[in-house]
Order: C-alpha cells, then structure tokens, then sequence
C-alpha cells in the first residue's frame, strides 16, 4: 500500500485517519494542504476515483464564499478552483494509488488491506 492522506493541520477528521494507520502500523505519506496543496494530477486521480468534484468541496470552509466556487458551471473552473483554494477541499483526502477516499472512512480504508 501506498497511503497519502492530504489533510489540514487543524482537521480533527485527518487527525482521526493519521491515528487510525498508525495503530495499524501502516505507513502514510502525511501532506500539508494549506502549505503544499494537491497537484493537477492528484486532483484528476481522485476525482475519478470519488466519483467527481462536488464530493471534494466542503461549503463550511472558510474559503467557500472569497472563491465563488459555488457559481461555477464547468467542471474545468472549478478544478482550477480547488487547486487555487486548498482549503475548500474536504479533509482528509486518503489515497491509495488510484483508489482514494473523502473523509473519515475506515470502512474503505480496511478493505485496502
């Protein structure tokens, strides 16, 4: 397995999925969002995997009303979006090669095994 778990520091949700690997002695790649964000690529990767954008936006972020996120039509726009604003994505994002997860899902995470 190969785990990243994108997350912000502060996220009580990416702390709850960084203990989870650890008491399973599984090791994770841990990446800051807010300092280092997601890549173009990473973003696509997950998008496919989740089922589209809109499962990645969290509307309770602080950055939901400065992006206007929520009155974009293309799918395009709001990519550019979320990789302009990190901190609109819902945390923490788990990845698992081309399989990744939005939230606190351990339930997936223990089918990876």
């Amino acid at each position: 397995m190969n785990i990243q778990i994108f997350g912000k520091g502060k996220c009580f949700d990416t702390k709850k999925a960084e203990r989870w690997f650890k008491e399973r002695r599984i090791p994770y790649q841990k990446i800051d969002l807010g300092r280092i964000g997601m890549s173009k690529g990473e973003l696509e990767s997950v998008k496919r995997s989740v089922g589209g954008l809109k499962p990645l936006i969290d509307p309770e972020s602080k950055d939901y009303d400065r992006s206007f996120v929520a009155y974009l039509a293309s799918e395009e726009n709001i990519a550019d979006k979320l990789l302009e604003y990190p901190g609109l994505l819902k945390t923490p994002v788990v990845r698992n090669g081309k399989q990744a997860t939005v939230g606190y899902c351990p339930e997936v995470w223990e089918s990876w095994k």
